[in-house]
Formats: structure tokens, C-alpha cells, sequence
């Protein structure tokens, strides 16, 4: 039933047609099992406002053919040949130009018949009863709009307590026994109400009030939020799968297929061929380019008027469009001559951009190793003026840059397209895409479509006013609350999301889309941070005393498995559309998938988001590299048949961060593909380039480098001659050790520079699709995603002195409750204990732990930590564990990772996707799976009994001896993600060893086959 619901939405009469009769004819025979079927899951609804569309059809005129034929406006053509004459035996030339045998009046018509004869007023209202739900939901809904934006004073606290209580309601009757349907769920407008609730009242403001965003404000929204997770969070001690939160999770998924309306535009019957484009000038373009005319708006009066008609790339941003039309059309002379180039030099400079990375391309010509760090780094390591900023280098297509950098640039020009004005971080293609999307017909780009000419008007920019956005004012205003609360809130975006009422997107906000991806996104983060957000109403527990014990300050915690969020049907339609010969081409997408990619990358596989931050950061080209791996070392072609660029580099085993240092100096910026050869070894090609990448990453865990926790103190920041053999012992995965800000001695300046050198090789590993073999922790994970860290991040690489600082935590914030109740005596610090023992007996020294050269400064304090000044300790630690103590570290990785390709394109992926990227995963290895993704060739099948005693001698296999196996086979001791099934070529066993080759002798048992090896 709610499948026709889903078809009665369509657009196509074919498909309206086809579901009414389907409807009719089960109205017939079985009419009292379908009518209160059909009520609930929003049949007799969809009629209704199918007939909607009758009375909105008759209010508009239609449009004549000469007036949608015009040269002016952009053709949006329906289907080629109608469903009509599909099957028709008669294939004529008049195939696509027989008018359609089904009319809008025939629609409509019978639409009509079917809602008076079968959903009559009389027949709908006897079945009521089914939408009890329904009526109550709605209730409880009004109930949160109506209380939704008070102020949180004494007067309002009871008002608050009783909203919270309706909260519940709502939220249980996901756990209820009557079943509510996808249409009730909608149709209750339950997830405007609670977005409204959570936002307090700010979600269906229209207009901002910038005094509304204030401390009050944000104490409400934290306050309600915090409500709402404890009851998400419930029933957690039974499993994820009881949570309410992800039952809420999963109607708002079934709501998303139901309202999804995202369309695939696909490009019809292109063919690639040489354009010549006017922006860039003189541009040669394989992809087609739109026609655009610029008009000159009619209050504009500083400006001349260009009426030329002219050929512009899609990928063009505004920003490159401004900068040939300025000079144009300003009339001030001075203004050209201080004008920047226009774009035909970014252009020649993208094209030249790889040429000195390799014109050096022999090992010869490189620099010695001696001192290569420094003389490549000393002015590249310098802190970045902006986190994630994208990088100009790895060639960077200028579309990805514009966005990056056009805000910076302070606009001349504001363009705009039928009378509204365009945004500078879309392009103007994603626009018109948009433009006509919004208008309601289906988008095809054919031949019509780019013969188009699109008007453009453009006015002279205003002076920037003072930017007193509510995102500045919220922002302000949490971080007058960081200390009162006790986690950095700002870092949860979707906590920023709530505060401001919307998500960062230019999605439009009356679809009732926006309401569901804004839910979801909030429910994805509340989950996300679920130990975060647990572990800090616990705190408050123990500090009101409804925690006694400091061990239950730790919580187990079931999180919602990330595939939950997943949403199939979008996954599918972002498939297709990277798979459209146009956007392989152009790189350009329609805005949706890249709204929403930005916005709520989560909605998306993980192996489509793999392809899309392929296809955008690197190219078609790279897409198809991730699927075709030639180990023969010839080249490649893509489908454009220009061949993948290969660069093959000389490397000292004895000596390997010089060799990668040396690399990287001449090919970091290179879009070439490297190839390892060892220095007097034979050999080249995928197999010495895989081994490389594992003994480089061997070489970065090294006791000595000064760069990880776990080194010891005389070890750390000694130079390369003394690195010792050891390796970092770090069990929950490697993170930096803190370095005071203090320090400025030499053996810092070479810890930065590795750090530099580590981002080099990390970006060029994934750039290359290469496996790493380093156990990074889950937070340095973060930091490359630019997340900032917080006190309950440090139990992911040090869970030890987490707990500590968090018991220290909650003892601070007890204190301050305490002081705070007027009720109460006081409790006088001296009292404050710690595991029955005083603070002060503890003697804690005022420094990093494990770092006692790394002294926390504080005035008025002592050199021992004491009850007055624990909770200045415990910020003190904090902050230099996550945050001061690492910062230039990380921006020497930034500033290494930038010269490859942006650090910012990776921010779609998740920390443990992040290291399924870099580091592969470990597979199970059963019978089935080595049998389907192991080839048997050259003698031997899959029942040869060598084959058989291997198989059970591999499936054997310890965790060390797998890695052997696997380092043997491949050169790296780590699957690529997908696991043996992605290994390209084929895992293969030959019966006469190369690379993926593993050549069996015919041993005549398995205590031969042991003996041999």
C-alpha cells in the first residue's frame, strides 16, 4: 500500500494511471481489507492531492510551444518516445511525435471516479479508528510548537519539565504495539515539531532576531537536547537494536525513500568532442560547453553593458566568470590595469602545474639525503593560516579551488539568474540545473539543452556589511558555556546545527526533505558522540549525587551501526549519476550530491563515497585506477586514452625516510603514479612500490622520532643516527606526544618535519590507492579530519589517564554543585578526596603526565596539584594533551598532506573509515571466501589436493602468521578495504613466485608441505 502511495507521487501518467487501476481493481474485490489499509499508509491522501494538481493546473495558463521554444529560455523537453507507443509494432517515424494517448483531462477524470466511488467522505470516516495514532501524535505535537520558543525563567522550569514529559510520550509511541505507518509519521509533522523543540522555537522562525542567539538561548537548546538523548539512549543496557534511537532512525529512513525526489540527469546520447570555450578563454574542453548572454541590471548605472553571447565551461565557477567580465564592463580604467590576470593564465598555469615535479624524473637528479628534509620543508612547515585548507597543488581542478578561495576575495560583481541571486560557491551550471529542477520537469541534457542561451544579469557587489551572522553570535555564546558544561560543544556540528536552526546546505527549506536529512543528521552526530554525550551526563550525575561510585563514571556504550543511516535509494541515484559519461568527463554533479554529500555525507555507502571523492578530487581517471591495476608496468589508458602517468624512483632500504624524504621533494606534487626500485635489487612495479609503503610505515613507528606517546623521555626528539630499533609500544593505536610551545631546540624542528614528511606520504598513499601498515589511533584519525579533541577523546589512545581526569572532573564539578545549593552547607575543599585519599597526598606534580619536562604554567599555583587548583589541572592536562601541546605538529602533517590534495576532501568519511582507507582491514579467511576470491591456474583447480592442504593450512593461520603470508604474496601485510575480493589481480596459485602469484609444489601431505617451510 505504501508502495502505490510512493507511485501515486510520481510525475509520469503512466505510472499515475497504472497505480489508479491497480487501486480500483483492489478496491473491487477486497474493499473492506484495503480501505483503512489505504487510509493509514496514505493511498486516499495521494488522490487527494493528485486532484490538487487539477485545480492548480486550471489557475495557471498553459504555455504555447513558440513560448517554450524560446531562444531565450532553456528547452526542458519531455521523454523521447512515449510509453504509449513502447510496444507499439509500428515503429514510424511518428513514434515521438504522436501526441500522448493518455491527457491530462483523462488523468484527472479518472482520479476523480476513483475518490468518489471507492474514498467517499462517509466510507473514509467510518475507518477513523485505524488513525488514532495519528490524532494523538498531532496533539503532542501542537503541544511542543506551542511551548516551543519560551524562555527558560523560574516561571517556565515546570512548563519545561512537562514538555520533556511529552517528548517521552511521543518517543515511546515508536515502541508502541499499534504500528504507525511512513504516511502517519509525515503526516503528524512529528519531525518538525521535535526539530522545532530542540532548536527552541528557532527552526520555524522566519526571520532571525540576532538577539535571540544569546547564553539563554543556548542553555535552553542544551537543555532540551539533553533530555531528548537520555531518552534515545534508553533501553541501551538491551542493545542498539532496542534503542528508540534507532527506531527513530529507521522511519525517518523509510520517510526519505518515501519523499525522496532527488533527480538522476543524465546526459542524452553525448559524445566527447574538442569545444572551444570563452571562459576560460580560449579553453579547450572535451566536454560541451552552455551558452550564456550577460545583461547588465537595469538599476545598474557604474557598469557597461556586454550583450555578447558567449561559450562557458561547466566546471566555471563565478569567480572565474567575474574575472573576464570585469574588465569588460567596469569603467574605471585604474580598475583593469590592477585587475588580476583573467582566466586563460589559471588556466596555462593548471596545465603547467605537474611540469616541474616532473621534469627531474631519474633518481639522479634528485638532492643528496643529506639534510633533503630541510631543504625541501623549512619553508613548507610553517603553521597554516587555515585548518583544511585546500591545497593548489596535486592538479586540483580550478573548480575544486574556487570554492576554497573565493570567499576570501572580496566579489565585484553579483550575478543572477530570473531575478535571483546566485551563490559563489555553486557553479553557474549546478544553477541552472537547480533552476530548472525547481520548476518541475524532468532535466534532459540533449541537443536542445546546450543550444540553449541562458540570460545572466549582473550588478556591482556592495560593500561587505559587519558580519553579525547568528553563526557568530551562537559560536560566542557557546563558548561562554565550555566551562559551565564541561565538553567543547562547539565541536559537535550538529550540536552548531540546532543552535542556529539549520544545516549547513543550500537545499531548499519548505521540503519536507529538509526537515528529515536535518533529523537524521542530528541523530547521526547524537550517535556519533555517544560516548562523549554519556560519559558527560554521567559526570553530572556524580556531581549531583545520583552517582556515588567513580567507577560508574565510565560507560558501556551500543552505538547505532553507521549502516542504519545508510540510505539505499539515494546511494543508487549518486551511483548513476557519477557513472553519466558527461560528469566522468567534467567532474560536475548536480547540487544535490554535493549538498548533501557536504552536509550529510552518512546517507551514502561508504564504497560510493570512496568514488565520488575520487572522481572529485583526483578524476575519472582515478576512479578507473581503483578498479584496473596493470602489475606489467605498462601503461594504463582511460577512457580518454591518454595514458596514467608513471614515475619510478630509486630507494635505499638502509636508509628509508631519507629515500621518502627525497621522493617526495620531487613528486609530492606530482599526479604521477610512483613506482619503487631498490637501490642493486632487480625489480620493479606494484609489488617493491607496496613493500616500500610498509617499511615506510614501519620507520615512522620507531622509538626516537620524538613523535608518539609511549616513547621514553630519552629517546624522544634524538636524531636519525641514534633511532633505535624499538618500536613504539602503543596498544590503543599511535598518537603525538605533546611538545611544550616552549620548546624551540633542534630536535623539535626535525619532529615537525617528519610530521610533514608523515602527511606527504599518508595523502601520496591514498592519492596512489596504497596500503599503509601503521595503527594510528581512532583520535589522530580525528585530527586529519579536522575534528577538534575533547576530554573523553583521550580514552581512545590512553584510557588510563582518561579515566583519571574524568574522575578529577567529576570530583571539581561536585565541589561546585555542592557550593552552589543554598540549601547546603558549603563542603570545604580541603575535604575534596580522591579514592578516600586527599588530593594533596597524591602528590601530582603540576606537569603532563609522563612529561615532567612539560610544566604546566599557572600563576598562583604550586609545583604539586592541590584541591584548590585540580580543576586547572585537569584543564591544563587537557589542553595540552589534544590541543596546544600537538598543535604544530599537526599543522606540519596539514602542510605536508596539502602538497598532495586537500586535506578537506576526506572530511565525508568517518575516523574508522579513514583507516579502513589507509590501512586496509583484516578479513576473515573461511573456506567459501578463499575458495570464490583465490584463482587456481597453471595445473592446480579448487579441488587439487595440494590446493586443499594450503587452504586448510591458511585458514590456520595465527594473526602474525597471516600477516607473513600476506607480506610474502603482496609486499604489505594488510588487505585493501574489500578485503581479499578487492585484491586486483586475483590472489592466484600456480603450480610452477611474483606478485599475487604464489607457486605451490605438488607436496604429497601437509607434513611434507610443514617440513618445507
Amino acid at each position: 500500500d505504501s508502495f502505490l502511495a510512493g507511485l501515486l507521487s510520481r510525475k509520469d501518467h503512466h505510472v499515475l494511471i497504472s497505480s489508479l487501476k491497480i487501486i480500483e481493481i483492489l478496491m473491487q474485490k477486497l474493499p473492506d481489507a484495503y480501505l483503512g489499509s489505504f487510509i493509514k499508509e496514505g493511498v486516499v491522501n495521494a488522490v487527494e492531492a493528485l486532484l490538487m494538481q487539477e485545480d492548480c493546473s486550471k489557475s495557471s495558463p498553459p504555455l504555447s510551444d513558440d513560448t517554450q521554444q524560446s531562444e531565450n529560455q532553456p528547452v526542458i523537453r519531455n521523454k523521447p518516445t512515449c510509453f504509449c507507443y513502447a510496444f507499439d509494432s509500428r515503429q514510424s517515424e511518428s513514434a515521438e511525435t504522436r501526441a500522448c494517448r493518455i491527457g491530462q483531462g483523462n488523468l484527472f477524470n479518472f482520479a476523480r471516479h476513483v475518490k468518489t466511488t471507492y474514498f467517499t467522505a462517509e466510507a473514509v470516516n467510518s475507518e477513523m479508528g485505524l488513525t488514532e495514532i495519528l490524532q494523538k501524535l498531532k496533539t503532542c505535537c501542537a503541544v511542543l510548537n506551542d511551548s516551543a520558543d519560551k524562555s527558560l525563567n523560574q516561571d517556565s522550569l515546570q512548563n519545561e519539565e512537562h514538555l520533556s514529559t511529552i517528548l517521552s510520550e511521543v518517543m515511546m509511541e515508536l515502541h508502541g504495539g499499534e504500528t504507525m505507518t511512513t504516511f502517519e509519521f509525515l503526516e503528524s509533522g512529528l519531525v518538525k515539531s521535535l526539530l522545532n523543540y530542540l532548536s527552541n522555537g528557532k527552526y520555524l522562525q522566519v526571520d532571525d532576531n540576532l538577539k535571540d542567539y544569546n547564553a539563554e538561548h543556548f542553555c535552553a537548546v542544551l537543555k532540551r537536547f539533553q533530555s531528548f538523548a537520555r531518552i534515545c539512549f534508553s533501553r541501551m543496557e538491551q542493545g542498539w537494536g532496542d534503542m528508540l534511537l534507532t527506531l527513530l532512525v529507521r522511519k525517518l529512513q523509510n520517510a526519505l525513500t518515501s519523499l525522496d525526489n532527488f533527480p538522476v540527469i543524465m546526459s542524452h546520447n553525448f559524445k566527447p568532442r574538442n569545444n572551444i570555450s570563452d571562459i576560460p578563454i580560449r579553453h579547450s574542453t572535451i566536454s560541451p560547453c552552455i551558452r550564456v548572454r550577460f545583461k547588465k541590471d537595469e538599476d545598474e548605472t557604474n557598469l557597461s553593458s556586454y550583450d555578447n553571447s558567449v561559450n562557458l565551461e561547466i566546471s566555471s565557477s563565478l569567480h572565474s566568470i567575474e574575472q573576464f567580465l570585469w574588465p569588460k564592463v567596469s569603467t574605471c580604467t585604474s580598475d583593469q590595469n590592477t585587475e588580476s590576470p583573467p582566466s586563460s593564465v589559471a588556466f596555462e598555469s593548471r596545465c603547467a602545474e605537474d611540469d616541474p615535479q616532473e621534469r627531474d624524473s631519474s633518481p639522479e637528479s634528485s638532492p643528496s639525503s643529506e639534510g633533503i628534509i630541510r631543504e625541501n620543508q623549512d619553508s613548507s612547515v610553517e603553521p597554516c593560516s587555515k585548518k583544511g585548507s585546500p591545497s593548489s597543488a596535486g592538479g586540483q581542478p580550478e573548480r575544486n579551488k574556487s570554492t576554497g578561495t573565493d570567499c576570501a576575495v572580496q566579489p565585484k560583481l553579483v550575478f543572477s539568474l530570473k531575478g535571483k541571486e546566485l551563490d559563489r560557491s555553486v557553479t553557474l551550471y549546478q544553477s541552472i540545473l537547480q533552476d530548472q529542477i525547481n520548476a518541475g520537469a524532468d532535466v534532459i541534457l540533449d541537443t536542445q539543452f546546450w543550444r540553449s542561451v541562458h540570460d545572466i544579469t549582473f550588478r556591482t557587489a556592495a560593500n561587505p556589511e559587519k558580519d553579525d551572522s547568528p553563526e557568530n553570535l551562537s559560536n560566542a555564546a557557546i563558548s561562554t558555556n565550555d566551562s559551565k558544561t564541561g565538553l567543547m560543544w562547539q565541536a559537535l556540528p550538529f550540536f552548531s546545527s540546532l543552535l542556529l536552526g539549520k544545516i549547513p546546505c543550500k537545499l531548499d527549506r519548505s521540503n519536507s526533505l529538509y526537515d528529515i536529512l536535518f533529523m537524521l543528521k542530528v541523530l547521526e552526530g547524537l550517535n556519533r558522540y555517544s560516548f562523549h554525550l554519556v560519559s558527560n551526563e554521567r559526570n553530572h550525575a556524580f556531581a549531583q549525587g545520583k552517582l556515588t561510585d567513580l567507577d560508574d563514571l565510565k560507560p558501556s556504550v551500543s552505538s547505532v551501526p553507521l549502516q542504519e543511516f545508510v540510505s539505499a535509494k539515494l546511494t543508487d541515484k549518486l551511483e548513476q549519476q557519477m557513472h553519466d559519461p558527461l560528469v566522468l568527463r567534467s567532474r560536475c554533479l548536480p547540487l544535490w550530491c554535493t549538498e548533501l554529500m557536504s552536509a550529510c555525507p552518512f546517507l551514502f555507502s561508504f564504497e560510493a563515497r570512496w568514488k565520488y571523492f575520487q572522481l572529485t578530487a583526483f578524476g575519472s581517471s582515478s576512479m578507473q585506477r581503483g578498479h584496473l591495476i596493470d602489475t606489467s608496468g605498462s601503461n594504463i589508458s582511460t577512457e580518454r586514452g591518454s595514458p596514467i602517468s608513471r614515475k619510478k624512483f630509486k630507494v635505499d632500504r638502509d636508509d628509508i625516510l631519507a629515500s621518502a624524504a627525497k621522493m617526495m621533494h620531487s613528486y609530492a606534487k606530482s599526479s604521477a603514479l610512483l613506482e619503487v626500485e631498490y637501490e642493486e635489487e632487480v625489480g620493479t612495479g606494484l609489488g617493491p612500490t607496496m613493500e616500500f609503503y610498509t617499511l615506510i610505515s614501519h620507520e615512522f613507528q620507531k622509538s626516537g622520532l620524538g613523535m608518539w606517546r609511549g616513547e621514553l623521555p630519552c629517546e624522544a626528539g634524538t636524531n636519525n643516527a641514534h633511532i633505535g630499533s624499538r618500536t613504539v609500544v602503543a596498544p590503543n593505536g599511535l598518537f603525538p606526544r605533546p611538545w611544550s610551545a616552549s620548546v624551540d631546540c633542534a630536535s623539535f624542528s626535525e619532529v615537525n618535519r617528519r610530521f610533514h614528511l608523515l602527511g606527504q606520504v599518508l595523502a601520496k598513499a591514498i592519492k596512489d590507492g596504497r596500503i599503509l601498515d601503521i595503527p594510528f589511533s581512532k583520535a589522530f584519525y580525528k585530527l586529519i579530519l579536522g575534528q577538534e579533541l575533547n576530554i573523553y577523546d583521550i580514552n581512545s589512545f590512553d584510557p588510563e589517564l582518561a579515566m583519571t581526569l574524568m574522575e578529577f572532573k567529576a570530583l571539581t564539578c561536585q565541589r561546585k554543585y555542592l557550593e552552589s545549593c543554598s540549601t547546603r552547607e558549603c563542603q570545604s575543599t580541603s575535604d575534596l578526596s580522591y579514592r578516600g585519599c586527599k588530593i594533596e597526598d597524591l602528590v601530582i606534580d603540576f606537569a603532563v603526565p609522563g612529561y615532567p619536562e612539560y610544566v604546566l604554567s599557572s600563576e598562583g599555583t604550586s609545583d604539586n596539584v592541590t584541591g584548590e587548583n585540580l580543576e586547572e589541572y585537569v584543564s591544563f592536562v587537557v589542553e595540552a594533551t589534544v590541543k596546544s601541546g600537538i598543535t604544530r605538529q599537526l599543522e606540519a602533517f596539514e602542510s605536508g598532506f596539502s602538497q598532495v590534495f586537500s586535506l578537506s576532501t576526506l572530511r565525508a568519511f568517518s575516523e574508522d573509515e579513514l583507516e579502513r582507507l589507509l590501512c586496509g582491514e583484516q578479513d576473515n579467511w573461511d573456506f567459501v571466501k578463499l575458495v570464490d576470491h583465490i584463482k587456481f591456474d597453471h595445473g592446480y583447480t579448487s579441488s587439487s589436493p595440494a590446493v586443499l592442504n594450503l587452504l586448510e593450512i591458511i585458514q590456520e593461520f595465527g594473526c602474525h602468521e597471516r600477516r607473513a603470508f600476506l607480506q610474502f604474496i603482496t609486499g604489505s601485510p594488510r588487505l585493501p578495504p574489500g578485503g581479499l575480493a578487492a585484491l586486483n589481480p586475483n590472489l592466484t596459485v600456480v603450480r610452477k613466485v611474483c606478485f599475487h602469484n604464489l607457486k605451490l609444489p605438488l607436496y604429497l601431505s601437509i607434513s611434507y608441505f610443514l617440513l618445507d617451510c
